[in-house]
């Protein structure tokens, strides 16, 4: 009888581990997305003066027939900042938070030492209407983060003919998705948090790492970092339950053609893809 229940015992923890990494199989709902490459936070380029996710950073890659990962943030007035950061300092040079600023003084400031303001979502969603897609990356700080995919979800509405999904590395913004607005392709962005943990707790960062998230978020895609894709709950993830995977950021084309090859998306930086 010990030995039955010692052998059902990794059986039935195998089974709990595959049924956690659920997800979306992959449908013809990427068809669209699945013909672009994203220039991650824009195609911007130090050397030629042009700042990530700003609106030239955007502009060129549009021009360029890529689409483009852009980043969200609320600031304390509600409005939908597009910057990386919580933090103002290493893009903008002043140590402030992008929450603790109104849309106003957000204005005031310029990105790396240019005449980049930085942008707001509604000046950026026009230029992708009708041409190149988006993968807008949602920020939540704090406990914000009902309210940012809310205000995010009724902006992306106003354009109808604007082609995006929406992706974050929080899984209460793709919960708020999923029970709020389940049309809407939605992705969990991860990498390897059990190499740098950015602030987290252990136990949360193996979740993380390992998808452990996905049974309650049931995304449609795993945004993964290229270099930790080898993450055996990754693979399960892509095998077993046909999720498609986006692969970020790429950062050479030898690189961008192995990945392609095995039916990941990308999301690029430092080069420029080959169009398919």
């Amino acid at each position: 009888m010990w030995i039955l229940i010692l052998l059902l015992i990794p059986l039935l923890l195998a089974g709990l581990w595959i049924l956690a990494l659920r997800g979306k199989r992959s449908s013809g709902d990427f068809h669209g997305l699945a013909r672009y490459h994203y220039a991650h936070r824009g195609l911007h380029s130090k050397k030629a003066s042009v700042p990530e996710n700003s609106l030239l950073a955007f502009r060129r890659a549009v021009e360029q027939g890529y689409g483009a990962e852009l980043d969200v943030h609320l600031s304390k007035d509600g409005r939908l900042v597009v910057i990386h950061d919580e933090s103002l300092l290493r893009t903008a040079g002043v140590d402030r938070k992008v929450c603790d600023c109104t849309a106003r003084e957000l204005r005031g400031y310029f990105l790396e030492e240019t005449g980049e303001p930085i942008p707001f979502l509604e000046e950026v969603l026009p230029m992708f209407a009708g041409q190149t897609p988006l993968v807008v990356e949602l920020k939540p700080h704090a406990k914000n983060h009902a309210a940012l995919a809310e205000a995010t979800c009724k902006l992306l509405d106003q354009y109808p003919q604007l082609q995006y999904c929406i992706e974050s590395f929080d899984p209460r913004a793709l919960l708020w998705l999923k029970k709020n607005r389940p049309e809407i392709i939605r992705g969990q962005l991860a990498s390897n948090f059990m190499k740098d943990r950015s602030g987290l707790s252990a136990p949360l960062a193996f979740f993380l790492t390992n998808l452990m998230c996905n049974f309650l978020t049931v995304p449609h895609f795993v945004a993964y970092r290229f270099s930790d894709r080898r993450n055996l709950s990754l693979r399960l993830c892509r095998k077993l339950w046909g999720v498609q995977e986006f692969s970020w950021t790429v950062n050479s084309p030898r690189r961008a053609k192995k990945l392609r090859r095995e039916g990941s998306i990308l999301i690029f930086e430092d080069f420029i893809p080959e169009k398919e």
